[in-house]
């Protein structure tokens, strides 16, 4: 290996925080044995678009820089949504789970690009100091903030033991303690066989104070979430006619309409790239790495001991329903009857 090679390491760093720090020094002691750079770095969903669109709306626009705090944002979810099963991955999958496959690296690193303060600079460092920042001040995980499944079927796989309580959904709700976001419950959601295939960041806004159009509709509120490639934002609308009434409606960025002919690449083109130029913006430090393990630790030990059970949920579904009546509970309102439709030049 030369001075100039780079290793790129694949989630999950680990298995709990012990192994995650064995996993490091190994690497290290490799790289450090054949070159005098240790550069070492680790797949986000955060170099992965959704993460880094969210950033360049919030920073970018006075609208969003002014409204980002607890005084007008109800509730944030990120979602990590798969409509397929573990598809003869069940072997490896069960030793790990969604939480550890997904929500404790992607949706966490997604979180903290949502939630940190505006960095220094545009710097790596600088950026993933303010990371740091957030995940320190997450509060534990309460036990009745978080509902655990495992789809029918997932123990059908011969590699996955008969009596599994690995869990293949998960939402978790979390809460950061600090002055811009006290009281906003983050809900982190993922989840494998489950009736669509999306990652989205969604934010909802609180209601407006003294509503002039109660009667129109019983709740008012704005998202904004990004959508492979898609940034939209829903909000009240006077719909068209003589009456004085309310309809949902979006203002609409699909990034394939307005940016055609432009490659958008792909999660790991940008990724790779990135490890070539020595560009670590969108991966994980080692005390950032640290800091999300501590956050799940206590929940992963009562999952592996069996004290955490996983429900059962049909393929194809939202999973549990559970899952719904504690995001209700947090303050989540549902766009019942609104459908995106895709804009067409």
């Amino acid at each position: 290996m030369s001075s100039q090679n780079k290793v790129q390491k694949d989630h999950p760093v680990g298995f709990l925080p012990c192994t995650s720090t064995v996993c490091l020094s190994a690497v290290c002691r490799m790289i450090k044995s054949y070159c005098m750079n240790k550069y070492l770095s680790y797949r986000s969903l955060s170099g992965e678009g959704i993460g880094a669109e969210s950033v360049g709306a919030r920073f970018a626009n006075r609208l969003f820089f002014t409204l980002w705090n607890r005084d007008n944002i109800a509730n944030v979810q990120i979602v990590f949504r798969e409509d397929f099963g573990t598809e003869g991955r069940g072997g490896y999958f069960d030793q790990y789970g969604i939480i550890r496959d997904i929500i404790q690296n992607h949706l966490l690193q997604v979180l903290c690009l949502v939630a940190m303060e505006k960095p220094v600079s545009l710097k790596p460092e600088h950026i993933r100091d303010e990371k740091v920042k957030v995940l320190q001040s997450v509060l534990p995980i309460k036990d009745e903030e978080v509902v655990l499944g495992q789809y029918e079927g997932y123990k059908d796989d011969p590699t996955v033991p008969d009596d599994s309580n690995t869990p293949t959904f998960a939402t978790a709700i979390l809460h950061i303690h600090n002055e811009r976001w006290e009281g906003v419950p983050f809900i982190l959601k993922a989840g494998k066989a489950l009736n669509s295939r999306k990652a989205e960041i969604r934010v909802q806004f609180k209601d407006v104070p003294g509503d002039i159009f109660r009667f129109c509709c019983n709740w008012s509120s704005g998202y904004s979430h990004c959508l492979n490639s898609i940034f939209f934002l829903i909000m009240q609308v006077k719909q068209p006619g003589l009456e004085m009434s309310t309809a949902q409606s979006e203002l609409d960025l699909s990034y394939t309409q307005r940016y055609q002919g432009v490659v958008i690449p792909e999660a790991y083109e940008r990724l790779i790239l990135d490890t070539i130029k020595g560009d670590q913006q969108h991966f994980v430090r080692r005390d950032e790495l640290k800091a999300a393990w501590e956050i799940f630790t206590p929940l992963l030990h009562r999952i592996d001991k069996g004290e955490f059970k996983s429900l059962p949920y049909k393929p194809g579904s939202r999973g549990p329903a559970e899952a719904d009546q504690l995001l209700e509970k947090v303050g989540y309102v549902q766009t019942h009857g609104y459908i995106w439709i895709p804009p067409t030049l």
